[in-house]
């Protein structure tokens, strides 16, 4: 439930590549950085702006003014940048993407037709294909007491080595509002998740999470 190839379609993202030879997705979080800054160059000039030094901006995506866009970056064609977001680096923006009015991204990967709408913090995180956070749902990326992050799955417990690790959404994940993804969630593919809620550990594919001891499977 919690391998790259079990949580995303890799043709849906322009960083597929950065998934290759690896078997957890947490795996890449180091990565993102110099995989942005060596893939950047590559990108068609005709098609990407190289407005500075470490950011590609397709000619077709649309950003606001207010946006804020730390190097180093990709924002792929079509995706939209709106008011107030602040992507502070290491962030890789999929195709019809969208980041919403104040939402802040930190060393990310948003497959294509990813929405992060209004009002949410996704950090030290991977989002599959169209997954989606509704308003105010965030990842929490440390622990309080700020030991590494373990990935607890029912039957067992796999040591990342990670302080910082916030979530990794599979395909169609759907995020309900005002949700914490507590460090180290694993959402597996479809699986839907109520408004409010705080979840932790690995929630299978397919499945409506109401609560950690209300999970059931999607019909």
């Amino acid at each position: 439930m919690t391998e790259i190839k079990e949580l995303f379609d890799l043709s849906k993202t322009i960083a597929a590549p950065l998934f290759e030879g690896k078997k957890y997705p947490w795996e890449v979080l180091d990565e993102i950085k110099g995989f942005i800054l060596e893939l950047g160059p590559t990108l068609p000039a005709d098609e990407y702006d190289n407005p500075e030094e470490g950011v590609w901006i397709a000619r077709d995506a649309k950003v606001f003014r207010s946006a804020y866009i730390g190097t180093p970056c990709i924002i792929d064609h079509g995706a939209e940048i709106r008011h107030c977001a602040f992507i502070r680096g290491s962030a890789i923006v999929g195709k019809n993407a969208v980041v919403g009015n104040s939402v802040e991204l930190k060393n990310v990967v948003l497959f294509d037709n990813v929405q992060t709408p209004h009002f949410n913090y996704v950090g030290d995180s991977v989002l599959g294909f169209k997954a989606h956070m509704g308003a105010g749902s965030v990842t929490s990326n440390v622990k309080s007491d700020k030991t590494l992050v373990v990935v607890k799955e029912p039957e067992q417990e796999i040591e990342t080595g990670r302080r910082k690790f916030g979530a990794m959404l599979g395909d169609n994940v759907e995020v309900g509002c005002n949700s914490v993804l507590n460090p180290g969630t694993v959402i597996g593919r479809g699986t839907s998740i109520y408004p409010t809620s705080s979840v932790r550990g690995v929630v299978p594919a397919g499945c409506i999470y109401k609560d950690k001891d209300n999970i059931v499977e999607r019909r």
